[in-house]
């Protein structure tokens, strides 16, 4: 039974709820399929990053992508589309395809400080921590950056991105593993919140972070953020346990106390209790509202002589249709306010032409 003050709504569900629940689940109609394969062939040979809605043309699809938009800020948080034949496109194609797509979202967001709007996601081996960086922990152990860990092939534990919504467009799956996992990080608040209400308030006070891969300098660059954050009845929740341990490193953050490392083990306790799992076939699309969602993945095994070799391209996008953000959420958002472009690393993309 809810509590007053818990949050309300589609965005608070259990994994076995969401696992029987198909409503984020979309399909594209077959008239924006034919849309989009008539745009791809008009944008011949252009690069994918000079796509924009003037010469991606997709007549009538702003109903299909309001609903859309619905579902990720007012819904569930989350919508997986299906229905794209990736096999008919060159990566190139796709690129422009997803971007284009992407456009008609949202506004796409630089994803680091080299300027990205499209990264793709595979083991790239050590070239993950060539580009976002490693360092030591305290007993020497080789600690990566978030970033470096998403281009790795091992498990990545439950986080959010930095920005509104994150879009993985699935090219190529692996041939063992890499399971998408789930969790409402609205239903994580409130169960915390009956269970733990001391822990549930260390949670909603800022704890400090670092912006490690992110910023150049980052690894030496501390600021606190809460995990929690409600205004307006909407939750934003912004996590990632990596840049929690590497502040933990920096001799300029403020050290957690044991209260509030219980209180970050039990978030990562609950998230796994009440999360589903998803595997991404090639032309799904998943798409997250990285306020309300917590997302993680399985580790996986490649197979690249049979094909099976997982690459995602993933986009980053502010959305028209956002949630205000709390006044000391600046610090990581920019600007706060409803409705605008915030989060990504530096300044927006300008691909997003009305």
């Amino acid at each position: 039974m809810a509590q007053s003050g818990d949050l309300q709504g589609a965005c608070v569900w259990t994994g076995s709820e969401m696992g029987r629940d198909r409503r984020w689940v979309k399909d594209f109609p077959v008239g924006l399929l034919a849309q989009i394969d008539i745009a791809v062939k008009a944008t011949g040979d252009l690069d994918w990053r000079q796509i924009n809605r003037r010469n991606f043309v997709l007549p009538g699809a702003d109903a299909f992508f309001d609903d859309v938009r619905e579902e990720l800020e007012n819904g569930s948080g989350m919508v997986k589309l299906r229905g794209l034949d990736v096999s008919r496109y060159s990566e190139e194609q796709l690129r422009r395809i997803w971007y284009g797509i992407g456009a008609y979202l949202g506004t796409p967001m630089y994803q680091n400080r080299f300027g990205e709007l499209m990264r793709d996601i595979r083991d790239e081996g050590m070239g993950g921590a060539k580009l976002y960086g490693a360092t030591t922990d305290a007993s020497g152990k080789q600690f990566l950056s978030s970033g470096a860990r998403t281009l790795s092939s091992g498990q990545l534990r439950f986080h959010t991105d930095r920005c509104d919504v994150v879009g993985l467009l699935c090219v190529r799956q692996a041939s063992e593993g890499g399971v998408s996992k789930l969790a409402s990080s609205a239903t994580v608040y409130n169960t915390i919140r009956k269970r733990r209400p001391d822990l549930h308030a260390l949670l909603c006070r800022p704890i400090p972070r670092s912006r490690f891969g992110e910023e150049a300098g980052g690894e030496h660059v501390a600021y606190e953020l809460p995990v929690f954050g409600v205004k307006d009845g909407k939750l934003t929740s912004h996590f990632s346990l990596t840049y929690i341990e590497n502040a933990q490193m920096l001799p300029n953050a403020r050290k957690l106390t044991d209260a509030e490392h219980e209180a970050i083990q039990m978030l990562m306790a609950v998230a796994e209790e009440e999360c589903f799992e998803m595997r991404f076939e090639p032309g799904d699309i998943q798409l997250l509202n990285n306020h309300i969602i917590y997302h993680g993945r399985t580790a996986f095994k490649d197979d690249q002589s049979t094909g099976q070799d997982r690459l995602l391209m993933r986009l980053w996008l502010s959305v028209q249709n956002s949630r205000a953000l709390p006044d000391d959420h600046a610090v990581l958002w920019g600007d706060i306010g409803a409705g605008k472009p915030h989060g990504g690393i530096g300044q927006p993309a300008t691909a997003a032409v009305p």
